[in-house]
C-alpha cells in the first residue's frame, strides 16, 4: 500500500485512469470508432470548409505536389478559391511549377502570393518571374534540400493541400486507385509524403473516395486532417504527356551508347551494384545500353532509384533489377508497377534524398546518370536557366545524386541546335563541380581532374578520353563565340545548395 501511494505521488505516470475516455486528455479528432459512434470521418463538404478548419491566415505557407505534373488541378483550383476568400501574402512552398500553372501569374499580380519556394518552373510562370515581376526572389531548393529545409523547419508548412487519386474516409491516401484501373494514377507520392508528415495541417484533395482501408497508402491517416472530394484531382493525358522520351536521334544515341561503356570502365558494372537514370532520350537510351551488357555478363542490379520509368520496370520485370524505389513515377507502366509489384515500394523525399538523414538511398548509389542543359570546363553543371538565362528548368535531385552517387554521369550533346553546352561558365552554378565526375557527350568524354581513379580506369579502356577545356573548344569552333547575356541587379531567384546554402542568384536578363 506504501509503495501504491508512493507511486501516486509521482509524476512518472502521468494522471490517473478516469474511465475509458478522458475529454481531457484526448482531442476529438482522434477518437475511437465507440467515440464518434461510427458516423464521422475527416471527409468535410467542401474546400472553403476545410481552409476555414486549417486555421490559415495571411502571411502562412501552403504546399502542393507535382506528380500530376502538366494534367494538375489542385493547386490552380485551391489558389482560386483562396484568392476568393481574400487571402493574401501567402507563400508557396510546391515542389516544383509547371507550365499548367501559369494562372499564378495573376494571383502573384494581386497580391494573394508574396513568395514562392520550389524545386523549378517552366513556362510563361517562369518567363514572367525571370522579367522581375516579383517582389521577392523565388527560393530554389533540390528534392532533398527542400526535405531537409521542410525537416529543420526552414519551410514551416502552415497547411498543405495534397491531391490524391485515391483516399478512404480517414485519409490513407494514394497515387493510384486498386478499385478503379481507369481512374486517374500518378503512382508514387513521395514529395508529397514529406509535406503530409510535417505540415500542421494536411488537407487531402481527392475525386476518388474508396472503401477504408485503403493500403497500402502513400500518405497515411495519421498524416491527415481534412479530406475534400473535388470533381476531379487532374488531366490523365497531362499527367504522363512528356514525362519520358524514347530516342532514335543518332547523336543521342551515341552518347548514350559511350555512357553504357563508361559505366563499365568504370569498374561499378558489377553483381549488386545500384543505379538511377533520368527520363531524358539519352538517359533512357543508356538503360537500354547498358541491360544488354547485363545480359551479356549476367549481372544484376540490387535496386533502382528515384523517378522510375516504364524502361526500368522492364528490367525488373525481366529480372535484372531486383527491387525499385519510388520517388516520382515518370509514367503510366511505373504507376502500375508500383501498384501491383511488391518489390516496386514508394519512398518520401527525406528517404530518398534529403542531406539530413544519414540513410539517404542517394547515398548508396553506386552509378547515376543525369542530363544538363549546359557544363563548363570547372565541371559546374547548370539544368535551371536556359542559354538566354531565362528560367526554363528544375533543380530535381540533380545536386542530390551527383553528390550521393559514386559515379555521376552527365549526358549531353556538344552543341545543341547553335548552342553550346560546353562552355566557359554555366550561366547558373546548380551542380558544383566537385560532385560532377564525368561528362560524356557525343564528341568526346571528359573525366573531372578531382577524380584521378577514374582518369586511370578509363585511360584502360577504347574510351576517347579529351579534356573539358578541349570540348569547350570545339564547340566555340563549331558555333563561335556567343554574345554575353546582360542582366540588370535585380536578382529574381536564389539557387540553393542541398544543405541550405546559397551556390548561387538568378538575375533579371535585360530586354533588348
Amino acid at each position: 500500500m506504501k509503495a501504491v501511494e508512493q507511486l501516486q505521488n509521482t509524476q512518472v505516470f502521468g494522471t490517473h485512469f478516469n474511465g475509458y475516455f478522458n475529454p481531457d486528455t484526448i482531442h476529438k479528432d482522434v477518437l475511437t470508432c465507440k467515440e464518434r459512434e461510427l458516423t464521422e470521418s475527416k471527409i468535410v463538404k467542401d474546400l472553403e470548409t476545410a481552409i476555414q478548419l486549417s486555421k490559415l491566415k495571411d502571411g502562412m505557407t501552403i504546399s502542393f505536389h507535382h506528380h500530376f505534373r502538366d494534367g494538375d488541378k489542385v493547386l490552380n483550383l485551391v489558389m482560386d478559391k483562396l484568392a476568393k476568400m481574400g487571402f493574401r501574402n501567402l507563400t508557396l512552398a510546391a515542389s516544383s511549377l509547371l507550365d499548367c500553372h501559369e494562372p499564378l501569374i495573376e494571383h502573384i499580380k494581386n497580391g494573394v502570393i508574396s513568395r514562392i519556394e520550389t524545386s523549378g518552373m517552366r513556362g510563361k510562370l517562369a518567363e514572367f518571374i525571370s522579367q522581375g515581376m516579383m517582389g521577392f526572389p523565388v527560393v530554389f531548393r533540390s528534392h532533398g534540400g527542400r526535405a531537409y529545409a521542410i525537416e529543420k523547419d526552414d519551410i514551416h508548412i502552415d497547411v498543405a493541400f495534397l491531391g490524391a487519386p485515391s483516399c478512404d474516409s480517414f485519409g490513407n491516401a494514394n497515387g493510384y486507385s486498386r478499385d478503379n484501373n481507369n481512374g486517374i494514377t500518378c503512382g508514387s507520392m513521395g514529395y508529397a509524403r514529406t509535406d503530409a508528415e510535417h505540415a500542421d495541417v494536411t488537407i487531402i484533395l481527392t475525386d476518388n473516395i474508396v472503401p477504408y482501408p485503403n493500403l497500402p497508402a502513400g500518405i497515411p491517416q495519421n498524416c491527415v486532417d481534412y479530406i475534400v472530394k473535388v470533381d476531379t484531382v487532374g488531366d490523365p493525358s497531362g499527367i504522363m504527356k512528356g514525362a519520358t522520351r524514347y530516342t532514335e536521334n543518332p547523336k543521342e544515341l551515341l552518347i548514350a551508347e559511350t555512357a553504357a561503356e563508361v559505366i563499365a570502365a568504370s569498374g561499378r558494372l558489377k553483381e549488386g551494384f545500384s543505379l538511377q537514370m533520368g527520363s531524358g532520350g539519352a538517359s533512357l537510351a543508356t538503360a537500354r545500353f547498358l541491360k544488354s551488357k547485363m545480359e551479356k555478363e549476367g549481372i544484376h542490379a540490387s535496386f533502382a532509384l528515384g523517378g522510375i520509368t516504364g524502361q526500368i520496370v522492364k528490367m525488373h520485370e525481366e529480372g535484372w533489377i531486383k527491387k525499385i524505389m519510388d520517388v516520382q513515377s515518370f509514367d503510366l507502366e511505373a504507376a502500375k508497377s508500383l501498384k501491383d509489384n511488391r518489390f516496386h515500394q514508394q519512398i518520401s523525399a527525406s528517404y530518398y534524398a534529403s542531406p539530413g538523414n544519414p540513410g539517404s538511398a542517394t547515398n548508396q548509389l553506386d552509378v547515376v546518370i543525369l542530363s544538363a542543359l549546359e557544363v563548363d570546363v570547372n565541371f559546374n553543371v547548370n539544368v535551371l536557366t536556359g542559354s538566354d538565362g531565362v528560367i526554363r528548368g528544375a533543380i530535381g535531385g540533380h545536386q542530390d545524386t551527383a553528390a550521393g552517387a559514386s559515379v555521376s554521369i552527365i549526358v549531353c550533346p556538344l552543341i545543341r541546335g547553335r548552342i553550346a553546352s560546353i562552355v566557359d561558365k554555366v550561366g547558373c552554378v546548380v551542380t558544383p563541380g566537385k560532385t560532377v565526375d564525368i561528362i560524356v557527350t557525343d564528341r568526346g568524354v571528359a573525366v573531372n581532374p578531382l577524380r584521378p581513379d577514374l582518369v586511370e580506369q578509363l585511360s584502360q579502356s577504347a574510351i576517347p578520353i579529351i579534356p573539358i577545356e578541349r570540348l569547350k573548344t570545339e564547340a566555340q569552333r563549331l558555333i563561335g563565340k556567343p554574345e554575353p547575356i546582360r542582366y540588370s541587379n535585380k536578382v529574381v531567384g536564389v539557387v540553393t545548395y542541398r544543405d541550405g546554402s546559397i551556390i548561387d542568384l538568378v538575375y533579371q536578363v535585360e530586354r533588348k
